[in-house]
C-alpha cells in the first residue's frame, strides 16, 4: 500500500502546457485518487512512492484533455457498423460499398449508413438512379456527411409515397427533376419522410455504437464532449438508453452532457417535456442540462439563413435566402423560458441571420432573467456580420467553433463561395476576430459530419489550410487565424466552460480531476505547418488510462 504522500500517477520529463489562465508550463504533474495534486517540476519527484507509475513524457506535450462541444457519438458510432462512405469522394467507390454491403446483408431490410460527401455530384444532388444501379430491390437511405440530406433509391421513395404530387415540407426540400419528379435527393426536414420508415437499431445496436465511438474519441485525446442531439432527429435515434445502459454497466469513461433535441414542430408546450427529460435522463456521468435548436441549415444546399439572398450560378441574386426553422420572435420567447428554467440552449447558427437571430434571442433572456450562468452558445458559424462578432462577449454568449471546415476544398469552393458572394465569402469562421472580440470559444468536431481528430482542427485553426490540401493551396482568410495557445484552450478549458465542466476539468491545475492527454511531440516546437502530423499517444481520464497507443 503506498503511503498517503506519494501520488498514484506522475508524468514527467516533458514540457506540462497547462491552459491555466498564465498559460503557464511545467515539466511534472503528480495524480493522487483521480486529481491533480502536484504541477511544477522536480520537486514533485518528491511524490514518487514505490507504489507510483511513473510516465516519461520524453520531450512530448502534456495537455489537458480534448473536450468536444459539438459532436454526435452514437450516429458517428453507427455509421462505422452500418454502410459507411465518410473517407472517399469518388461517386464510384460508393457504389461500389453500397453494392458490397447490400450483398453482404442479404437479410437487411433496408440499406443505411452515410457520409457520402456533396463535392461528389454535380450541384451536390446524387440521384436514385444512381444509386438503384446498386440496390434496385430493397430501399436505401443514405445521410450525407453534413446530415442536412438524404440520397434515396427509387424503392425508397415508393415506400414513403414521394411523387411529383408530393409538397415539399416546411423545414426542407424535395429535390426534382424539370417535370417536378423526385430525383432522389432529400434536404433537410424532406429527409424525414424516408427517414422515419427506417428500423430503428436494437439497444445492443445502440450501446455498441456509442462505445465503438468513445473509443475512437478517446483514442484522440477527448475526455469529456456535449452530444449536440439528445432525441430522434432525421435517421438518428435517441442516444439517451444508449448512455443510460453504459453508465448502469460502468462502461462510460467520458464526461458527456446532453443537448435535449428541440422539435422545431412544435412550440412552448414542449418545455415541460425538457424539464423532465433532463431529470429523468442525467445519470452518473451523463448529464441532460442543455437544449439543442438548430435555427437554419447548410450553404452548400442553400437552406442556412442568410441577411440576403443567395446568389445564382449567373452571380444574380436569387429569389432565396435560406431557412429559419424557428421563426424569430417565438425564438426569443422560448430561448427566455429555457433560461428561465437553467437550461443552456446551444444553438445550430450557420448563416448570418441564423447568428444574429440566435444572438437577439440571448439578449432578450438576458434582459428578462438578467445574467444567468447558462452559458448559451452558437455553433458552426459560418458567415457572421462584423456588428454581431461584438455581441458574443457582451451576451456571454460562446462561439462554439468547427474549425476543420474554415479551409479551401471543393464543397468551399464550388457549392459555397460563389453563391455568398465575394462579401459575404470574406466573413466566413471568423475565428480570429471573435478571439480578439474578447469572446469566450469553444471547439468541437461535429463528427461524424468531419473528422473527430482534435489536433486536424488545431492545425486549420492555425494555418487555415486543410492537412491534406494539395501543395500551394492557398490559406483561407489567413487574416482569421489564431495562435495554436488560444486553438488549444477552445478545444480544453473553453469546451470545459461550454460543458459546465470548467471548475473540475479543463486545465492542469491542482485539485483539478486529472483528464490529461500525452502527444507524441510538442507542436509548440515545430512549424505550424505540421501539427496536423501530431498524434496522441495516451489517454487518461481520471488519473487512469483510458486509451494508449501500440508505441506509447
Amino acid at each position: 500500500m503506498s503511503h498517503p504522500r506519494t501520488a498514484d500517477l506522475v508524468l514527467t520529463g516533458g514540457p506540462v502546457h497547462t491552459v491555466d489562465a498564465a498559460r503557464s508550463t511545467a515539466g511534472a504533474v503528480a495524480v493522487r485518487d483521480g486529481r491533480i495534486v502536484a504541477v511544477g517540476h522536480d520537486e514533485v519527484h518528491e511524490l514518487i512512492g514505490p507504489g507510483t507509475e511513473v510516465v516519461d513524457l520524453a520531450g512530448r506535450l502534456l495537455l489537458p484533455g480534448f473536450q468536444d462541444a459539438h459532436v454526435h457519438p452514437q450516429g458517428a458510432g453507427a455509421e462505422l457498423g452500418l454502410c459507411h462512405l465518410n473517407d472517399t469522394v469518388d461517386p464510384r467507390e460508393y457504389l461500389r460499398r453500397v453494392r458490397e454491403y447490400a450483398d453482404r446483408h442479404p437479410d437487411a431490410a433496408w440499406i443505411t449508413g452515410g457520409g457520402w460527401s456533396m463535392e461528389a455530384f454535380p450541384g451536390g444532388t446524387p440521384t436514385a438512379a444512381l444509386l438503384d444501379t446498386a440496390v434496385p430491390d430493397r430501399p436505401v437511405f443514405l445521410p450525407n456527411r453534413d446530415h442536412h440530406g438524404a440520397w434515396v433509391n427509387s424503392r425508397a421513395l415508393e415506400r414513403a409515397g414521394i411523387d411529383a404530387g408530393t409538397p415539399d415540407p416546411a423545414d426542407g426540400r424535395i429535390e426534382r427533376d424539370a417535370d417536378g419528379n423526385p430525383t432522389g435527393m432529400l434536404q433537410e426536414g424532406a429527409a424525414n419522410l424516408v427517414a422515419r420508415l427506417v428500423p430503428e437499431p436494437t439497444p445492443d445496436e445502440q450501446l455498441a455504437a456509442l462505445l465503438r465511438a468513445q473509443s475512437a474519441l478517446h483514442a484522440y485525446g477527448v475526455t469529456a464532449w456535449q452530444d449536440a442531439i439528445v432525441g430522434a432527429y432525421a435517421n438518428m435515434t435517441d442516444p439517451t438508453p444508449a448512455y443510460h445502459a453504459a453508465v448502469d454497466r460502468g462502461l462510460l469513461t467520458a464526461r458527456v452532457v446532453g443537448a435535449l433535441w428541440w422539435d422545431r414542430g412544435r412550440g412552448a408546450e414542449q418545455i415541460p417535456e425538457l424539464v423532465a427529460r433532463r431529470a429523468e435522463s442525467s445519470r452518473g456521468r451523463f448529464r441532460a442540462t442543455s437544449v439543442k435548436i438548430m435555427q437554419d441549415g447548410i450553404a452548400e444546399n442553400h437552406t442556412a439563413a442568410l441577411l440576403g439572398p443567395y446568389l445564382t450560378g449567373c452571380g444574380c441574386a436569387s429569389d432565396n435566402s435560406g431557412i429559419s426553422f424557428v421563426e424569430p420572435a417565438e425564438l426569443r420567447r422560448y430561448v427566455t423560458e429555457l433560461d428561465a428554467l437553467d437550461f443552456q440552449v446551444h444553438f445550430h447558427a450557420l448563416g448570418d441571420r441564423a447568428v444574429r437571430e440566435a444572438l437577439d434571442a440571448v439578449e432578450a433572456a438576458r434582459a428578462a432573467n438578467g445574467q444567468r450562468d447558462t452559458r448559451h452558445h452558437l455553433a458552426h458559424l459560418q458567415v457572421v456580420h462584423p456588428e454581431d462578432v461584438p455581441r458574443f462577449r457582451a451576451l456571454g454568449a460562446t462561439a462554439n467553433l468547427q474549425a476543420l471546415w474554415a479551409a479551401h476544398e471543393p464543397q468551399m469552393d464550388e457549392l459555397t463561395i460563389p453563391f455568398l458572394g465575394p462579401e459575404r465569402a470574406a466573413r466566413q469562421y471568423p475565428f480570429g476576430d471573435l478571439l480578439r472580440s474578447g469572446a469566450t470559444l469553444a471547439a468541437g468536431s461535429d463528427w461524424p459530419v468531419s473528422s473527430p481528430d482534435p489536433l486536424a482542427a488545431l492545425h486549420v485553426a492555425v494555418n487555415r489550410v486543410a492537412p491534406d490540401a494539395p501543395p500551394g493551396t492557398p490559406a483561407f482568410l489567413p487574416g482569421q487565424r489564431v495562435d495554436l495557445g488560444a486553438a488549444i484552450a477552445a478545444y480544453t478549458a473553453g469546451s470545459a466552460h461550454a460543458n459546465h465542466l470548467d471548475d473540475i476539468t479543463g486545465s492542469i491545475t491542482v485539485g483539478r480531476l486529472a483528464d490529461l492527454v500525452v502527444l507524441d511531440r510538442d507542436p509548440f516546437a515545430g512549424p505550424p505547418e505540421e501539427i496536423a502530423a501530431t498524434r496522441v499517444l495516451q489517454t487518461f481520464v481520471d488519473g487512469r488510462r483510458v486509451y494508449a497507443a501500440d508505441d506509447a
